[in-house]
């Protein structure tokens, strides 16, 4: 039998393929019974990574945080992983939007006790609510409903009152000429004004975004210290971030 994170993978695989499958077609693709599937199902939806309907599961739309989570997941998991790896029992991070960022903070749940984590992520405040000790501190701001994360001028008057060592982002692209990118111009200065406010900003995103880039620069290449990917990131790439200082960390 096929080991639960396993099927975990393969499952959310299918989902990006055929967007809705039956519990059914899922316990005959994987070997396993309906009864195992279905358990791994409601394990899945606990993870706001997929949504039941009916007897079968469906993977939720890119246009919400949850759906964004099953996208590359075993790699964005294993990024997660990686960064975790920095932050200590009882440390104090901030933590912006975003599914990797997602799930740094359910790995940290997992892994870490005493942390205080400082967020403009509803989602994120809500995601690790019931499997953490966490003193979670969420900043205030204008809400968006499908990112589910705070925005506007008033993040940055309660960043204002925090000073950590660690900032972790997700990013939506990359290239030579303009640095790190953004979709989302509110979004973007949340996190320049949340970076003002840490010591090191640390980057976690699957290696594709490299190939890509949005429409708004974040200004940060100098407030980079670490870039954690996963390992297909080119060399190209790498001694592209090399050359501005930033460590590579691959997980």
């Amino acid at each position: 039998m096929r080991k639960k994170e396993d099927r975990t993978n393969q499952i959310l695989e299918l989902l990006v393929k055929e967007k809705k499958l039956e519990v059914a077609e899922l316990s005959a693709h994987l070997g396993v019974s309906q009864v195992t599937v279905r358990k791994d199902l409601d394990a899945m939806e606990a993870q706001g990574l997929i949504t039941r309907e009916h007897g079968s599961a469906v993977l939720s739309s890119t246009d919400d945080i949850k759906g964004r989570l099953a996208y590359h997941y075993e790699e964005k998991r294993a990024i997660a992983l990686r960064a975790a790896e920095l932050v200590k029992d009882g440390d104090t991070i901030m933590i912006e939007s975003g599914s990797c960022c997602a799930l740094l903070a359910a790995a940290l749940a997992e892994h870490r006790s005493g942390i205080t984590l400082i967020t403009n992520s509803a989602f994120i405040a809500d995601y690790i609510r019931r499997s953490s000790d966490f003193q979670i501190i969420l900043l205030g701001g204008i809400y968006q409903q499908d990112a589910q994360v705070m925005v506007g001028p008033m993040v940055r008057q309660c960043a204002e009152n925090f000073w950590v060592n660690q900032f972790f982002i997700g990013v939506d692209g990359w290239s030579a000429r303009a640095g790190f990118t953004n979709q989302d111009q509110m979004r973007a200065q949340a996190v320049r004004d949340m970076a003002r406010q840490a010591d090191q900003v640390i980057i976690l995103t699957e290696s594709d975004k490299f190939s890509r880039h949005g429409t708004v620069p974040l200004n940060l290449k100098d407030r980079v210290k670490s870039v954690i990917t996963d390992q297909k990131i080119t060399g190209t790439t790498v001694s592209e971030l090399t050359a501005l200082g930033i460590e590579v960390l691959t997980s």
